[in-house]
């Protein structure tokens, strides 16, 4: 605040604020526009005269002289001080007649003013995918400055993300690119960039900005933001260029939205008669259904006597199907009980569907369903009234094409509020998109034949990697097997292997901290598991436990990684080989990891190598009895989901070679 106007004539009123140190921001002014000649005037002499300068409004004005003054009524006026002057150079602000020098009104400059001003801050901290960058600025309240920008774009769901607390969480908020896009980040080779915080937020309303992944919840960088900023109000006078966020979701009738689930589900819904319509949008995998409904208590999620739907899309017939469900037991229905749809229990399924597609990636699908509890036992009433509970989830299909188990992250756990009688609720940003069209993945590696394996880690392989090998997701790094990615290995009973690890050893950086254990999991994450999940994987190698029973991984070491020179270049190698010329190894001081695994006479026929803080970084193991026909080293044409694999050995192959040499030499 600089003060408000002096009301000399002609009814000037006002009140002057300091954007920055050259610009000023007139709050609510008026003007009755009967001057013959007045302007807007600054000068440095002790009271406001003819030796001052005009000061342009507006600014980009198209006739030859700067236009008089006209009347206003209450208008937010923006001045930029001209001649590449600054606040301080000035003593006052005048509303000035230059016809009849005659001051209408002034506010005079308090001495030694400290307009706001643009904050330097530090760098990007430097954690997963050769996220770095020059000193980030903040230059308003809602803009950031990102200069020198390099991050590698492998992640498969990561966004500028703000947010609160002491580290980004995923309670987060996505920061739309300098273009205006949702879409997941691309790769950035040293690019100057700013951004924009989206809605009503503002700087002073978070406490970090990152590059987070969304799907797998993980900091690829971040920088802390101070609370004493005071930086530019975000009042436009920060020229920033974007293009327009186009939504995701087809066009509704209803403004109403709201983001789930970590923001990974979005759920528009608009009333009609005794009615909701309910639409669902999600990047949902293969086989993967989308559930939401009204929570089975009020304040606070509850899964049990929830009323929900369960929308997927069915492959076999390629099309959207939606079902009403109950959930009287925390398990696959039985028949009787469990995560049931209410036909499979005797009641009728009240979900209609209404429209359903999948278009780069999302799955969005439309239903309808009553406001009223139609079967007292199994429905639930939607409220008008007020705010009520809702629970969502994301989980597998089993082979009945029915609601399998939910891991833990794919559920709501903390109590989300809906009010399905709001008009213009909408807090929904928008979803990512996938290209349609990707490249072919990369053919499959296989490793048999050998005892000693080193295992580093290295970038997933966008589409051509491991995500088409296994048909899991990746958070963007998977396990690197003699420097060969996730490749199938072959091991016999009775004999002893060697993996030196080299996976990371700082356990205060969860990006890259990723002991190696091999179990009969193909997911992994051991140790990020619930008590009861972690009983029902069975350990081969790389976990200990403590004198109190806790467990604790053994292959923890040094870490080393492949990253890319420049940025993921995964979609333009035609081959893995290729591929590798465009990565170069980083490995930190330090010493590796050496597990040791005695493959033992009971071990289970195919096992997993993993990280046991994260989930899906590794892949298979076959176990195969001494003597077994396996694939030979660097094999690609193998069937790669069979337990054992009748091609030729490596030592039938050195034997023909042997008696072809011999031939030869005849």
């Amino acid at each position: 605040m600089i003060g408000r106007l002096s009301q000399y004539a002609h009814g000037i009123r006002g009140a002057v604020y300091a954007v920055d140190e050259s610009t000023v921001f007139v709050k609510n002014f008026a003007y009755d526009g009967t001057g013959p000649d007045a302007y807007f005037w600054v000068g440095d002499t002790p009271q406001p005269s003819p030796e001052g300068v005009l000061v342009p409004y507006p600014e980009d004005y198209t006739t030859r002289d700067p236009p008089i003054l006209t009347a206003h009524s209450n208008s937010d006026i923006m001045l930029r001080l001209p001649g590449g002057k600054r606040l301080r150079d000035i003593k006052w602000l005048s509303v000035w007649c230059r016809r009849f020098t005659v001051n209408f009104g002034d506010v005079f400059i308090p001495p030694g003013l400290d307009p706001p001003r643009p904050r330097v801050l530090p760098e990007f901290k430097r954690l997963a995918h050769g996220l770095r960058s020059g000193n980030i600025s903040v230059l308003d309240a809602k803009t950031f400055y990102i200069p020198n920008l390099h991050y590698d774009g492998a992640g498969p769901d990561a966004y500028f993300w703000v947010g609160n607390g002491s580290e980004p969480n995923p309670f987060g908020t996505k920061v739309p690119s300098e273009s205006g896009s949702l879409n997941p980040l691309r790769g950035y080779q040293g690019e100057d960039i700013e951004i924009q915080l989206p809605g009503k937020l503002t700087a002073y309303d978070v406490d970090w900005l990152a590059v987070w992944c969304v799907e797998y919840r993980h900091n690829f960088g971040h920088v802390y933001i101070p609370k004493d900023l005071d930086v530019p109000p975000a009042l436009g006078q920060t020229k920033i260029t974007t293009s327009s966020t186009t939504s995701q979701t087809p066009a509704s009738a209803s403004n109403n939205c709201k983001e789930i689930l970590d923001k990974r589900l979005q759920v528009r819904w608009e009333l009609q008669g005794d009615q909701v319509q309910i639409t669902l949008s999600a990047r949902l995998r293969r086989e993967q259904y989308m559930a939401f409904g009204i929570s089975g208590a009020e304040g606070r999620a509850a899964m049990l006597g929830a009323d929900v739907v369960v929308a997927y899309w069915d492959n076999r017939i390629k099309q959207p199907r939606v079902a009403d469900y109950t959930i009287t037991h925390l398990a696959q229905c039985d028949g009787e009980r469990g995560v049931c749809p209410d036909l499979r229990l005797g009641g009728s399924n009240d979900a209609v569907l209404v429209s359903g597609q999948q278009k780069n990636g999302v799955t969005t699908i439309t239903y309808r369903r009553p406001l009223a509890a139609k079967e007292s036992q199994k429905d639930k009433e939607v409220l008008t009234s007020r705010s009520q509970s809702v629970i969502a989830a994301f989980g597998p299909l089993n082979s009945r094409y029915e609601a399998n188990a939910h891991s833990f992250m794919d559920t709501t756990r903390n109590d989300v509020q809906l009010d399905f009688g709001a008009q213009n609720d909408n807090t929904c940003l928008g979803l990512a998109e996938l290209d349609a069209e990707g490249p072919a993945p990369w053919p499959p590696r296989v490793l048999a034949g050998l005892t000693n394996f080193t295992a580093r880690i290295g970038p997933a392989g966008g589409r051509r990697g491991y995500t088409p090998i296994t048909g899991h997701p990746s958070w963007g790094i998977a396990w690197y097997i003699n420097d060969q990615l996730i490749p199938e290995i072959y091991v016999e009973r009775g004999k002893t292997y060697t993996f030196t690890v080299e996976g990371g050893e700082d356990r205060t950086n969860p990006a890259k901290f990723h002991p190696f254990y091999i179990s009969d999991s193909s997911e992994g994450g051991f140790g990020q598991k619930k008590e009861e999940d972690q009983r029902k994987q069975r350990l081969f190698a790389g976990v200990a436990f403590d004198n109190e029973g806790y467990p604790y991984p053994t292959a923890v070491g040094r870490y080393c990684e492949w990253t890319h020179k420049t940025t993921d270049m995964s979609a333009v190698s035609e081959s893995f080989e290729a591929y590798m010329k465009t990565l170069q190894l980083e490995c930190n001081e330090g010493e590796p990891a050496i597990l040791t695994w005695t493959v033992a006479q009971e071990t289970p026929d195919l096992v997993y190598y993993q990280c046991y803080t994260h989930n899906n970084l590794g892949w298979k193991i076959h176990v195969v009895d001494p003597g077994t026909s396996v694939p030979f080293p660097g094999d690609q044409t193998a069937d790669f989901n069979a337990a054992t694999v009748l091609l030729p050995t490596v030592t039938a192959i050195l034997t023909i070679l042997t008696v072809l040499r011999n031939i030869a030499s005849r």
